[in-house]
């Protein structure tokens, strides 16, 4: 079997790793991939929001059995829904079911209509409504511009000048471009211990009827060590979450998930695909903070390299509506992985920056934004790579991982050394 993974990031780049394990799977391509996935699958110089393109480069390629489409873009504009219609088999859901990604807005609504747990919130389109609705409520409060911006869109406001300031940054300067003609503003929720509270990531296979959560993950949105600076694609992440338990597991199935699917079915959007819950531990139980209609980055880097069952069967039952018969398994242990940014990302930042490899160990160096150019690895985007180490415990993935860091350089590189350290300290 063929299969063409679209999408040029870390989490195509580890998807793409796993699939190489397949028995199944013969040829890899990546549309359009960096410098990691070239060296395991044949990279794709098109467009992937370019439908059209993508359509005659499908159109000439009969050989490619399999699509996984994986960034959000491409899902919110129907990417999925155009190759189902040329006949082709796809992992990711179609794009009235990926809205519940690209509109916050939608999303809200949803858990709001079936008494899915999350934070209070209202939505506006107009400044002045929302200026008066912060002003109203005060602060700490939380700023979402409703669609799409790279996983930066989401402002948590301390105080009340920090709110105003942020509203006018999203509807009226608009810093995140469109995705901020409507915002929804909700309550900054609390955790029982710390302050916030504990956030974890929970990736989950669904084929719109049955739900398998993977194991769980914690993101490191900031960009700074200690949670501070400005929010980013993900600075590392790591697995397990150390307050998941099978009971807590129980729980979200029940309260969130399950409810979720069935939501989306009443309302004629069934999701087949990777469902994210970026899910929260509050004073009041687990609620919802975002989906993502897609597996998540840096989290997929840290999930499928534990997975022992073979990816593609997973990805096939989806397509097919059979994960009911699908039992899947995952190695015990831990896994961590470390962002290497470009200095100065997320806000700006220069490209083509020769990156030296010297002993990774047995880490597994995933691939973002980088690029052969003259014959040498070099930089070409924020984040640029992510270093990946496994472990019988977090403490000791999270030494392979920096033991590894140390071994890599490009000027003005930088990351956070507190990768894996998160709820376990204080």
């Amino acid at each position: 079997m063929n299969v063409l993974v679209i999408g040029n990031g870390g989490r195509e780049h580890a998807i793409l790793l796993a699939l190489k394990k397949s028995k199944r799977v013969e040829k890899l391509y990546c549309m359009k991939g960096n410098a990691g996935t070239a060296e395991i699958a044949e990279n794709v110089n098109v467009d992937y929001m370019n439908i059209n393109a993508v359509k005659e480069y499908v159109t000439a390629h009969p050989e490619i059995d399999y699509f996984v489409v994986t960034p959000d873009d491409p899902l919110a504009i129907g990417l999925v829904d155009e190759l189902e219609a040329m006949g082709k088999r796809c992992f990711g859901p179609r794009k009235n079911a990926a809205i519940i990604e690209s509109s916050k807005a939608f999303a809200k609504e949803l858990m709001k209509k079936y008494k899915i747990p999350t934070a209070e919130s209202e939505t506006f389109d107009n400044y002045g409504d929302a200026l008066e609705y912060v002003r109203k409520k005060g602060a700490p409060i939380v700023l979402k511009a409703d669609g799409l911006a790279l996983g930066k869109g989401v402002l948590i406001c301390e105080t009340l000048e920090q709110a105003e300031e942020g509203l006018k940054e999203i509807m009226l300067d608009k810093a995140f471009g469109s995705a901020g003609n409507k915002i929804v503003i909700e309550e900054c929720m609390r955790g029982l211990k710390y302050t916030p509270g504990e956030e974890v990531s929970v990736l989950a296979f669904t084929d719109g009827k049955t739900i398998l959560p993977m194991i769980t993950s914690c993101d490191h949105k900031r960009a700074e060590d200690g949670d501070k600076g400005l929010n980013t694609g993900g600075m590392g992440t790591f697995s397990p979450c150390p307050f998941w338990t099978d009971k807590l597991e129980k729980q979200v199935l029940k309260d969130i998930m399950v409810p979720t699917i069935n939501a989306m079915n009443a309302e004629g959007r069934p999701f087949k695909g990777c469902l994210y819950f970026g899910l929260m531990r509050t004073d009041k139980g687990m609620k919802v903070v975002e989906y993502n209609s897609r597996f998540g980055d840096p989290e997929t880097q840290v999930v499928l390299p534990m997975l022992k069952t073979d990816l593609m069967d997973i990805f096939e039952a989806v397509t097919e509506e059979r994960l009911s018969d699908v039992k899947i398994e995952w190695e015990d242990g831990a896994c961590v992985c470390v962002v290497l940014a470009s200095g100065g990302y997320p806000i700006s930042y220069t490209k083509g920056k020769e990156i030296t490899v010297g002993n990774l160990g047995d880490t597994v160096l995933v691939h973002a934004g980088t690029a052969i150019k003259d014959g040498k690895l070099v930089t070409s985007g924020g984040r640029v790579l992510g270093v990946v180490a496994k472990g019988n415990t977090v403490e000791q993935a999270r030494y392979k991982a920096y033991t590894a860091v140390g071994n890599i350089h490009f000027d003005n590189m930088q990351y956070r050394k507190d990768i894996g350290l998160k709820y376990r300290e204080g």
